[in-house]
């Protein structure tokens, strides 16, 4: 027992599972989101069969949906892109399952190999590239589920960039 605390517990700690929150059957904060996104790339048998791969676009197959949120499966062979856009009013949680990716923003470039996982709130602005000489394959959440993804231009996106980087006069 810790001496130096104010609390003290008598009795057996299990007893008290009255006081203990239930497991929720959806996330709802983003360290959920994540690891429901970890979960589901642990286990290859939710979707590995499922992925194909498409030599005109990229494919995606939407995995599972709970309340307010979807989980998407995307495959990527070399040279597809996502094009620059945001993803409207929903946050979301990209994880790389197979391959590897890259992430272009207005601060650089980012390479995020199998396991990596980004997360982003509403309006972040970015282009999904598989740059790449092998297939990669990537689990999308969203919350709320997606609705609107705006596509942007290079140049205004460049423009913008420049704006919240100029100095005040």
């Amino acid at each position: 027992m810790n001496s130096n605390s104010d609390i003290q517990i008598a009795g057996d700690i299990l007893e008290v599972l009255h006081l203990l929150q239930p497991a929720r059957e959806h996330p709802a904060t983003v360290a959920e989101f994540v690891g429901l996104a970890r979960s589901v790339a642990a286990d290859r048998s939710q979707w590995a069969h499922l992925v194909q791969y498409d030599a005109v676009s990229r494919w995606y197959h939407r995995l599972r949906t709970g309340p307010g949120y979807e989980v998407w499966l995307l495959s990527w062979v070399p040279g597809q892109r996502s094009g620059l856009h945001d993803h409207g009013a929903s946050s979301g949680v990209l994880t790389v399952l197979e391959g590897e990716l890259s992430e272009r923003t207005e601060r650089g470039t980012r390479a995020l190999g199998a396991g990596a996982q980004r997360v982003f709130a509403p309006g972040h602005v970015h282009e999904v590239v598989n740059d790449s000489l092998e297939p990669a394959v990537s689990l999308h959440i969203y919350y709320p589920g997606l609705t609107d993804m705006p596509m942007h231009s290079s140049q205004s996106a460049l423009s913008t960039a420049a704006a919240q980087n100029a100095v005040p006069a």
